[in-house]
């Protein structure tokens, strides 16, 4: 993957700015910094106001593994649409259906509680999906195979998929990130669209968009990654909405 903020990526950015895209951003590890507890994550003032500043010319998603209803909270700016649950929750509208076939995988991690919250696992419930989140415990790679070892019991029920220091839980058939960004731009009716994540459940997105969107990976941690671009840090999002605010400006004279 080539570097965004270089002269290919550069090009690429001013290219899709003037079709007027859909901007799509993760929130965890994104839009805000990864912090011990989740409950903590704030997206900054500064990243909060550039946000802002677009939403009024194209419209603009938060498509997260947290729940729809956590995320406005935490962002100081209204986005055009919030989709939540890794992509199987678009808006505040929640499937009960599709929740529900998560109960078996609920009941097996109640029984074992005592042994998760030994280990240093805490089980956080978002409605259309689980998190097992491992960052304080004292002995991650233990933990982490003891969540792997319990989720087996119901690999039928459940599809799961790694995070960082976390382990996500959704419903085998459910949608993911890459099928909630193409009904996304279905709806706004965008010609293409940005996206820019961080972690594995983005990778829905980098390996079915089209080609004339742009897709951006933080990190360079995986190398198989279908990103088009990478940014070495979260930090580096604020520069990139400074230059998507100055494409719109360069392109339709507005302050």
């Amino acid at each position: 993957m080539p570097l965004l903020l270089h002269a290919r990526g550069e090009a690429a950015l001013a290219a899709v700015m003037r079709r007027g895209p859909l901007l799509a951003f993760d929130f965890d590890g994104t839009l805000a910094p990864i912090v011990p507890r989740p409950e903590q994550a704030r997206v900054s003032a500064c990243i909060s106001g550039k946000l802002r500043r677009l939403a009024e010319r194209l419209p603009v998603a938060i498509v997260s593994g947290r729940s729809a209803a956590d995320i406005p909270q935490r962002l100081g700016f209204e986005p055009h649409y919030i989709v939540g649950n890794h992509g199987a929750e678009l808006g505040a509208q929640m499937a009960e259906s599709t929740a529900s076939q998560l109960d078996p995988v609920r009941a097996l991690l109640h029984s074992r509680s005592a042994e998760l919250r030994k280990a240093g696992v805490t089980v956080e419930d978002k409605g259309l999906s689980l998190a097992l989140h491992y960052r304080l415990a004292p002995r991650p790679q233990q933990a982490l195979e003891l969540i792997r070892a319990t989720l087996r019991e119901v690999h039928a029920q459940c599809r799961s998929f790694g995070g960082k220091m976390v382990e996500n839980v959704v419903p085998a058939g459910a949608p993911d990130k890459g099928r909630a960004m193409h009904l996304l731009v279905q709806d706004c009716r965008a010609p293409c669209a940005v996206f820019i994540g961080d972690d594995v459940n983005d990778e829905a997105v980098f390996a079915c968009a089209p080609e004339d969107w742009l897709t951006v990976r933080i990190g360079r941690e995986d190398r198989q990654s279908r990103a088009r671009f990478f940014l070495d840090h979260s930090n580096e999002v604020g520069l990139v909405l400074e230059r998507m605010l100055g494409h719109l400006e360069s392109d339709y004279g507005r302050p």
